[in-house]
């Protein structure tokens, strides 16, 4: 078995929303991240990822995202050796200015340039991947005017 996570690359006048993890998280307490969650057992149902987006995102850093578009996907292990399919999704048409929501899952919230989050400390090799390529699939809207 596994579990699906699913984050956004939230994008807003040249930077990207990241977070850090609260301390209290199980994994990946304190590092800097992107926005997301879990996917709930719901039964039959459509659009389950998309709607977990948002659902995360308003529930950890109080805003909404209405623009989502497929960046990519990856399967990685937890310490405690859960496997996770993690789907990150570019974001963009946001409402709200967000905040640190949850406490218990976050613990600062802060825009930073893609050079930014490449060069902070102790950036997770999966996060730099994902923001290199939540920032090639914007440029491609840019460049096929889809901004």
């Amino acid at each position: 078995m596994f579990i699906v996570n699913v984050e956004g690359a939230i994008h807003r006048d040249g930077k990207w929303l990241m977070i850090t993890r609260s301390e209290k998280e199980e994994h990946a307490a304190g590092c800097l991240s992107m926005v997301g969650g879990k996917c709930e057992l719901e039964g039959v149902s459509s659009d389950i990822l998309e709607r977990t987006l948002k659902r995360e995102i308003f529930e950890e850093v109080g805003i909404e995202v209405k623009d989502t578009t497929y960046v990519n996907s990856s399967l990685f292990v937890t310490d405690k050796g859960t496997h996770v399919i993690d789907v990150v999704f570019l974001c963009q048409d946001i409402a709200g200015e967000p905040y640190a929501k949850s406490a218990e899952e976050v613990g600062e919230v802060m825009w930073m340039t893609t050079e930014d989050i490449l060069v902070y400390k102790e950036v997770p090799s999966y996060l730099k991947e994902n923001m290199r390529r939540a920032e090639e699939v914007l440029l491609l809207k840019v460049e096929n005017g889809g901004l």
